[in-house]
């Protein structure tokens, strides 16, 4: 999801380099979502990308073959790799970063609802601010685990993701986008202050290269 690998300081070093890769997810095209290798990391590796409409095209015009990529568009589900892939709205301006500093193909992001064999799905909703049909994709689609930004400043803050949460109905949320730079100010704690209200939720707040594990079908 939203790979950043190459020069990313805040990920450990064995993850910079990912030598088998099934599928890649991408939300919008800023530069700490959309590795400038991604390309090459793609042909290198072989696999299935779902990616915003307009990071799609960029990524066909850098000769990505068209059969490593999955179109799809906003409001859609498609079945892929014994999963279930929906494309829904977010609210957050985005362009595609260039090697030289310049920027280019401007776009909305969107987020993304997976599906997975056993029954867990997982809402990322990618950066966004918080938005009143976020009910609608608790409703429809029953999430899990939702993956929600609350750095502040240029998505969703601790307050607002704490209503986000209401909205979604889940238990079981992973903070995200905070704490890279300084002017990211949300913090998880802050998030647990928001949602003391909210009965039985639970807040992984994971950091770079640890894993989940948990039987989220037991409870």
């Amino acid at each position: 999801m939203d790979p950043w690998l190459t020069d990313n300081p805040f990920i450990p070093e064995h993850c910079k380099t990912q030598d088998e890769i099934d599928l890649v997810l991408v939300t919008h095209g800023h530069d700490d979502h959309f590795d400038l290798e991604l390309p090459a990391i793609i042909k290198k590796t072989n696999c299935k990308v779902v990616a915003n409409n307009i990071c799609r095209w960029y990524l066909l015009e850098q000769g990505v073959p068209k059969e490593n990529i999955e179109p799809m568009n906003l409001g859609g589900t498609i079945q892929l790799l014994d999963m279930s892939i929906s494309m829904v709205n977010a609210f957050h301006v985005s362009h595609i970063n260039l090697a030289d500093g310049s920027m280019t193909h401007p776009h909305q992001a969107v987020g993304f609802v997976v599906g997975f064999s056993d029954g867990l799905k997982i809402y990322f909703a990618g950066d966004t601010s918080v938005f009143g049909d976020m009910q609608l994709v608790g409703e429809l689609y029953k999430p899990t685990i939702a993956v929600l930004p609350i750095g502040d400043r240029f998505t969703m803050g601790p307050l607002e993701a704490a209503y986000a949460i209401k909205l979604l109905r889940v238990k079981h949320v992973i903070p995200f986008h905070y704490g890279t730079y300084p002017f990211l100010t949300g913090t998880p704690e802050a998030l647990a202050a928001h949602t003391n209200d909210i009965e039985g939720l639970h807040i992984h707040a994971l950091k770079a290269g640890e894993i989940l594990a948990q039987n989220f079908n037991a409870g």
